[in-house]
């Protein structure tokens, strides 16, 4: 069965960076596209960023220009790697996995790693 397992999560200051890393296994990885996702304390799920198998990208508005997403379909692993990172990026942090590069509809997600950024 397919399965998602996010990593690299933790606490950092403001303006600091963290690299998350999300193992796939149980799936065609090169066939899907991969997306990130967060969730902050009391608000919904929000799309991130998402890169398509051949390496197109899309980013969210609020992240754009800080965080890049990129993956390696010989090892099944989805990377984002976040810079200048700001306390509103504060959330748990979702890998999903989707048949397209539409923002919505992914099919496999991941169990989550929590961002803290402290000011």
């Amino acid at each position: 069965q397919a399965q998602l397992v996010e990593s690299g999560g933790g606490l950092v200051q403001a303006g600091g960076s963290l690299r998350l890393s999300c193992a796939a296994s149980g799936l065609p990885f090169s066939g899907y596209v991969m997306g990130w996702f967060r969730q902050a304390p009391g608000k919904e799920r929000e799309f991130v960023a998402a890169i398509s198998w051949s390496g197109g990208t899309d980013y969210a508005v609020s992240i754009k220009g800080r965080f890049t997403i990129t993956r390696d379909n010989a090892k099944n692993t989805v990377y984002l790697q976040m810079n200048s990172l700001k306390p509103e990026d504060t959330a748990v942090y979702y890998c999903a996995a989707g048949s397209s590069m539409a923002r919505k509809g992914y099919r496999y997600w991941g169990q989550g790693t929590q961002v803290t950024v402290s000011s």
